[in-house]
């Protein structure tokens, strides 16, 4: 006899109800409900924000923030297991990712502007005010149910997060636009400055040109020593001693930067992890699910110069990997939230 193919509605919430755990049926209108509801929302509105950034650092940190949003969405679904929880780190990943960008960004840009400066920040406005409607439900739900105090400082922290990531998308949009704008003028160079030509007369006046309209984009020794000074007064807040190495594309050593008491290992790790980083396109962290039993990368790991934990980001620009950052010096968890801080002051620089 051929075996029924169970249907996916079953018209149990016909009569307004539905199920928040297992054993536990209430009405739609429950403040519970409307408190997950409005999480679930952030977590698709932020599902439409990944699909319209072209910066995979910015990517990862989103989707880092949804499975936040739903390890919440079960815990207010059932508050007794205990089961669904997170660490108070996510709400410092929040703020000190929030504090790189708030360096940066001019003040009158925080000041209220209508949304729509650009695909990525209109979408990042439209959560942030999902956010800000999510908490508002959470607080509701909180006067007849008990919800936890980390849940609504997440949210809190979270609807300001994405406000900030907004203006800071419309900053970057503008100054991509302003160079856009520099490299439309045709280039005459003067007598006294017009380059040596070579013997067809064209190759260096190509590299001169190159070099006026901004040519491909390097990371260069300057840039690597004021992204790590970055991280360092960053380390050194938090009270940690670390090792932070910069490569460029191809993989190679820039700078290495040792913090006094930090191991004499983290040197040799810190420069793996910037490898490692470049080399696969994608964070230590990320990899290291990856390299698991039966996973993509499996086998990777016993690589010499691979390192498959937490630490090492490619810093992009405009797309493309152009270097790789490594810190070591803590718990992988530790130099993976410094190096994300690194990538974020890194498209600031």
């Amino acid at each position: 006899m051929e075996k029924k193919q169970p249907k996916f509605y079953t018209g149990q919430g016909d009569k307004g109800l539905t199920a928040l755990s297992p054993a536990s049926q209430v009405s739609k209108a429950d403040e519970r409900v409307a408190a997950v509801g409005a999480v679930e929302e952030i977590v698709s509105a932020l599902g439409v924000v990944k699909t319209v950034t072209s910066c995979p650092i910015f990517r990862e940190k989103v989707e880092r923030i949804q499975k936040t949003l739903r390890t919440m969405t079960l815990g207010l679904r059932d508050p007794r297991s205990g089961r669904y929880a997170f660490s108070a780190e996510e709400v410092g990943f929040l703020e000190s990712d929030m504090d790189a960008m708030l360096a940066v960004l001019p003040k009158e840009i925080l000041a209220e502007r209508l949304p729509g400066g650009n695909p990525q920040s209109a979408q990042l406005d439209v959560a942030h005010t999902t956010a800000r409607r999510a908490e508002r439900e959470l607080v509701a739900m909180d006067r007849r149910y008990a919800a936890p105090a980390l849940f609504k400082q997440y949210l809190n922290r979270l609807s300001d997060y994405l406000l900030v990531a907004a203006r800071y998308s419309d900053h970057l949009h503008e100054q991509a636009d302003g160079k856009q704008e520099t490299k439309t003028p045709v280039i005459t160079p003067s007598p006294a400055s017009a380059p040596a030509l070579s013997a067809d007369g064209t190759a260096a006046l190509v590299a001169e040109v190159l070099a006026r309209l901004g040519g491909p984009v390097i990371l260069d020794l300057d840039k690597a020593k004021r992204l790590i000074e970055a991280v360092e007064q960053r380390a050194a807040e938090q009270g940690r001693k670390a090792v932070i190495a910069v490569c460029n594309a191809e993989g190679n050593p820039i700078a290495v930067h040792v913090m006094d008491g930090a191991f004499l290992v983290s040197y040799e790790v810190a420069v793996k992890k910037a490898y490692t980083a470049v080399a696969v396109k994608m964070s230590t962290m990320e990899l290291s699910a990856l390299c698991q039993p039966g996973g993509t990368f499996y086998g990777l790991q016993a690589l010499d110069k691979v390192i498959t934990f937490g630490g090492g980001i490619p810093l992009y620009r405009d797309g493309v990997v152009i270097g790789g950052l490594g810190v070591s010096g803590g718990t992988g968890e530790e130099d993976h939230e410094l190096a994300l801080y690194g990538a974020a002051v890194f498209q600031t620089l």
